[in-house]
């Protein structure tokens, strides 16, 4: 009964959250309307999901998002500094293929995610058998290094939190 009601308790509770910061104001009834979102989306989307996304150690998704922002605020700064200062002449814009160890539908979908909310980085394509991914880099002489920044700081985390 309660699976049926909360089918994603975690996803109930973002979307009341979500509501309470768009409407600005913590009121009885913003509260009431919000939980009705966070109850009865979920009930609707339920059919959609194929299955939960199991996470093997919640703990590590807080460093994990700690580390992204980091090298969000980071890579801002770096883009900003090749963009005022290096001009044209020298960015060395580079393809990288980073081989991929996870296998995890859920955890590419957030590498990717986060290769691509990181300034100076996008993912551009993800193979076929989903075993590597391609990176534009901005600017890098060195794309093997690159490519082991990417599965040192970002994969090898995610292949902790997703089996």
């Amino acid at each position: 009964m309660m699976s049926r009601l909360l089918p994603h308790p975690f996803f109930s509770l973002t979307l009341t959250v979500v509501w309470l910061m768009l409407v600005n104001k913590v009121t009885v009834g913003n509260v009431l309307l919000g939980g009705f979102f966070g109850v009865v989306v979920p009930m609707i989307t339920a059919p959609y999901w194929p299955g939960r996304p199991t996470v093997r150690k919640p703990v590590h998704v807080a460093g994990y998002m700690a580390i992204v922002l980091w090298d969000i605020v980071v890579a801002n700064f770096q883009v900003a500094a090749i963009i005022l200062f290096k001009r044209n002449k020298t960015i060395h814009s580079q393809w990288v293929e980073v081989p991929l160890d996870i296998t995890s539908p859920e955890a590419i979908t957030i590498l990717a995610g986060t290769i691509t909310m990181t300034p100076g980085t996008v993912s551009a394509m993800l193979s076929a058998d989903s075993a590597s991914i391609l990176v534009h880099c901005l600017h890098t002489d060195d794309p093997e290094a690159v490519r082991d920044q990417i599965k040192h700081r970002y994969e090898r985390r995610l292949k902790e939190i997703f089996p």
